[in-house]
């Protein structure tokens, strides 16, 4: 699998679970090479809440992912969300005991390890440290502070907070699956990856994906994700209500749904009228598209609310802040009809639906392409992003071994040898970090944290597993 660079997602949702396996081809897009979906049974608003359902519907999507693309999946990047993820906003500094050095990543590396031991809630966790901007002897909008000469380093923060034990009960999963975890992302910028534009991201743009236990949020401004939350309300919700308001089973009631629902009420005619099928030998039901659509409107109109409730207090209304490029829709909730107009109609800001697209090859079905896949798109793009940094570090560490190995000198006498090979192993350490930290510029400071961190809380997981047997 590493020698394809071929990477896969796995969506962890409350509704459904979906493992993508992908490749980048020769135009720099992503190929799906296979998908696999399952019912998603042991989990609640983003949380795992039964560990052998969940499990077993994690094996189905994989399996059935393995059986469509032909290929064995032996690690997978998973998503992270649920109503425990909450976000705050941190500011912090260090001093440098020489200014007169220039600012490398180990200054930046020591000021994200202060952030990490913030005071958290009993059971919480720090699983994501995002920094804005930098600051530097007082100077301020800083975006890469790497190469900098100063004495004060100060960065504001976005701090992503979890419950441990969810994130571990998700890790517990994946490993009793039989696959191993080789990252995690949050699932909001896994789907802002997938469907947003750089321009988007610059303009200021808020991502709201609805999914079916939770609607995700966040919002991007200078090219920089400022705020992040989760509502514990989505599509399953409104199925709910629908069952509820008509006396129906939940299968039919999620059909009506999707193929009759409508966001805006007014669309329909008191006479439009939809038979559902009686249970065991009763009379069929006739149930009002009318009123259907009144039940779906009450309650997205609760959810959008939350959400833009959620932007006003990032401080959407300060001139300085706004979010020009307005919001996009993503996730299986997006596909409601009407919903774009009635969340423009409540918050007064442009929207559109969101797709996954932009990033896949030409060749890709229609339903890859669907909002419903956008988390799991992202996932794969962000497999392929970590497992390519990987191989370049790896190929930039062995091409130092052979110079230092080729210039190392003759040991003349046994006792200078053992010192000798002491010296050089010093080396090989040492100067691939050297190679790495140049060869790495080109990425962002954002981006290299995000990985670095997540690298560790990973370890930190599977150390936690392995412990636990």
């Amino acid at each position: 699998m590493e020698k394809d660079n071929i990477a896969v997602g796995l969506d962890i949702g409350t509704t459904k679970i979906v493992a993508m396996i992908g490749k980048k081809n020769e135009y720099g897009k992503l190929e799906i090479l296979g998908i696999g979906k399952s019912k998603s049974l042991g989990v609640a608003r983003g949380v795992v809440n039964n560990i052998t359902q969940t499990i077993q519907s994690i094996q189905q999507a994989i399996i059935e992912a393995e059986n469509n693309s032909g290929y064995k999946i032996k690690d997978v990047v998973v998503g992270i969300a649920g109503q425990h993820i909450r976000s705050i906003q941190h500011t912090d500094y260090i001093s440098r005991s020489n200014p007169e050095e220039v600012i490398g990543e180990n200054d930046i590396q020591l000021l994200i390890d202060q952030v990490n031991k913030l005071a958290m809630l009993p059971g919480e966790e720090i699983i994501h440290v995002l920094p804005q901007e930098f600051k530097i002897d007082g100077q301020s909008e800083i975006k890469e502070p790497i190469g900098m000469y100063g004495g004060r380093l100060e960065s504001s923060f976005h701090v992503v907070v979890g419950q441990a034990s969810s994130i571990r009960n998700v890790g517990r999963c994946i490993q009793s699956s039989g696959i191993e975890l080789s990252g995690l992302t949050l699932e909001p910028l896994a789907s802002a990856d997938a469907v947003l534009s750089q321009e988007e991201k610059e303009a200021g743009v808020a991502l709201i994906d609805i999914g079916g236990g939770t609607t995700d949020l966040a919002i991007f401004k200078d090219g920089i994700i400022r705020h992040t939350a989760v509502i514990p309300f989505g599509g399953n919700v409104i199925t709910d209500d629908i069952k509820e308001g008509c006396s129906i089973i939940e299968k039919q009631a999620e059909l009506l749904k999707i193929k009759f629902g409508s966001a805006w009420p007014g669309e329909n005619k008191d006479n439009e009228i939809v038979s559902i099928p009686g249970l065991r030998g009763r009379e069929p039901k006739e149930i009002s598209l009318k009123n259907l659509s009144k039940i779906i409107h009450a309650r997205v109109v609760e959810i959008v609310e939350q959400v833009f409730a959620e932007i006003k207090a990032y401080g959407h209304e300060d001139p300085r802040k706004k979010l020009i490029a307005g919001i996009v829709l993503t996730g299986g909730g997006a596909q409601l009809k009407h919903i774009k107009q009635l969340v423009e109609y409540i918050t007064g800001m442009d929207t559109r639906i969101g797709y996954p697209n932009e990033h896949l090859a030409g060749n890709s079905g229609e339903e890859i392409s669907s909002p419903l896949f956008a988390t799991a798109v992202g996932l794969v793009m962000n497999s392929i992003q970590n497992s390519s940094q990987s191989a370049v570090r790896m190929e930039l560490v062995n091409e130092q071994t052979k110079v230092v190995y080729k210039n190392a000198p003759t040991p003349q006498v046994q006792r200078y040898e053992v010192e000798e090979n002491y010296v050089e192993k010093e080396e090989i350490i040492e100067q691939p970090r050297e190679t790495v930290a140049k060869a790495a510029k080109t990425e962002s400071t954002e981006t290299k944290i995000r990985r670095s961190f997540f690298d560790r809380y990973v370890d930190k997981i599977k150390e936690f597993l392995d412990n636990a047997e």
